[in-house]
């Protein structure tokens, strides 16, 4: 009978907040910034094939220059979100990032 009654019960999953957003940083965020980070290659290549291809026809040598320049755009602003990122770390010392537990490890303060 308990059997019977376990089926129609709800089944609740606690998990805290920090490790969902570890989750989706995990399975969505960093998927999703490499895959706009290979568009943006991607995007740059065709404009190149496109230039390069189209020597003769003045428009698509301008779209190719055009994509080829929004791609650079696109790669230029990713690397200096990782720039960023990375002035901020060697800034404050940062000596270990936990991504997992959700921990940044700090020299200790002497003043």
């Amino acid at each position: 009978m308990t059997l019977f009654l376990d089926l129609f019960s709800t089944k609740v999953a606690y998990a805290s907040l920090d490790s969902f957003i570890l989750s989706v940083n995990k399975l969505i965020v960093n998927p999703l910034i490499t895959l706009l980070f290979a568009l943006a290659l991607a995007y740059f290549l065709y404009g190149v094939f496109q230039f390069i291809a189209n020597q003769e026809n003045e428009e698509k040598k301008t779209s190719g220059k055009s994509h080829m320049l929004w791609g650079i755009i696109g790669i230029t602003i990713m690397m200096a979100v990782w720039t960023i990122l990375g002035l901020i770390i060697n800034t404050f010392n940062i000596t270990e990032v936990n991504p997992e537990e959700g921990e940044v490890k700090l020299p200790e303060y002497d003043p």
